[in-house]
């Protein structure tokens, strides 16, 4: 199942995003395929729904641009989840 709505690139941003929150579950989904050793252009298909057979340099940059949000998330953003809501 491709993700809905989704940027070639996230946002770059020293703060979690609502793409960010919006897209957890891709990423997890991105962090476990890659530790995992699975094939990029099989996450890539499988998770965004881009064909890297059809648009290779779009689908490489898809999949490199997110995993490398998804692991500043494990470094940085998760931090920002946990915080409560400012009122």
């Amino acid at each position: 199942m491709a993700t809905p709505d989704f940027q070639d690139a996230p946002p770059e941003s020293a703060t979690l995003t609502a793409y960010d929150e919006g897209h957890l579950a891709s990423y997890i989904r991105l962090l476990d395929a890659a530790e995992e050793g699975a094939d990029w252009q099989e996450a890539v298909l499988i998770i965004f729904g881009v064909d890297p057979a059809l648009e290779q340099a779009r689908a490489k940059a898809i999949y490199d641009s997110h995993l490398a949000r998804a692991r500043w998330m494990t470094e940085c953003g998760y931090r920002q989840l946990l915080r409560p809501p400012s009122a």
